[in-house]
Parts: structure tokens; sequence; C-alpha cells
């Protein structure tokens, strides 16, 4: 079941993001998050955007959510997005489905322009997205840096 974020998911929230943190580039994020730190990203973000889980009987596989691109007012249609799920399920199609309903949920609520950031390579990333309808528009070279190596990041768009 996809459902809205609650404050009681924190901890397991915490738990599924940090060993992208500890483990990989598709975050920059280099400290692992606590639970009060993503309980303050959540209700920071869900003042106006979407935040979901993808929920099976009680055990969180992944999140999905959109937040602010850009801090000016012309940039309020626009929204950047982040998907994160539990090591053990990615490529069993719960991403396909929890994005999409993130992008429904984005229409729905009248958002223009999706914008996913991606740190480079990430080929299931980038399939996920152009699945989706996703199409990159950017790349920055060697934009980040973690575990002592440059990192590139690409730019995918999706007009809503």
């Amino acid at each position: 079941m996809i459902r809205p974020v609650q404050l009681a998911d924190v901890q397991v929230l915490a738990d599924l993001y940090n060993p992208y943190v500890r483990d990989t580039t598709i975050t920059f994020e280099e400290d692992p998050v606590t639970a009060e730190e993503m309980a303050g990203r959540i209700a920071k973000v869900t003042e106006a955007y979407p935040w979901l889980v993808w929920d099976e009987e009680g055990r969180i596989l992944g999140y999905a959510y959109s937040s602010v691109w850009r801090a000016r007012a012309a940039y309020r249609h626009s929204t950047e997005t982040a998907i994160y799920l539990s090591m053990d399920h990615r490529g069993q199609g719960v991403g396909t489905k929890l994005y999409q309903t993130l992008i429904d949920e984005l229409r729905r609520r009248g958002f223009h322009l999706a914008l996913g950031g991606l740190a480079l390579p990430n080929d299931p990333s980038v399939r996920l997205h152009e699945r989706l309808g996703f199409r990159k528009v950017g790349h920055m070279h060697e934009a980040g840096r973690k575990f002592g190596h440059w990192i590139d990041v690409g730019f995918w768009e999706l007009l809503l």
C-alpha cells in the first residue's frame, strides 16, 4: 500500500536511507541521518509537497517525495523528486509504482515540472526515470566528491 508518510515512520526511513549515505554515491550526504533529523525533513517537506511510503503490512519498502527546486517564487510550480528503496527491494517494480504515484500526486496538486537529479553512473535510476517519461536535460561533470572520487550529476525532467 502506498500512503502518506507519518512521523511514526522516521526511524524506519532513517534506517532505509543510511546505507545509501554510508555505502553509495547515490546521495552526496556523508553522515548518517538520525530519526530526529528525518522527522525535521519530513515536517519541512510535507508543508507543501508530498512524501509517500510503500507500506507492505507494516514494513516500509521505500519512500518517494518531492521538495523545493529553487527558492525564488517563479520556481514554485517546479519540484525536485527523490526515491529510496530498501536495498533488498530494488528491481522488483516497487520503485516504478511508488514513483508513478508520486508523479500522479504532483499532477493532482498542480505542479508543472518534476526534476530528478541523479549522481552518475546510476543505470537503475536512469531507467526508472526514463520509463516514467523523464528525459535527460543536463549533465554536470565532477559536481560532487565522495569517497575520494569526483561524481557527475545528471538532470532529468518531466513536464506534468
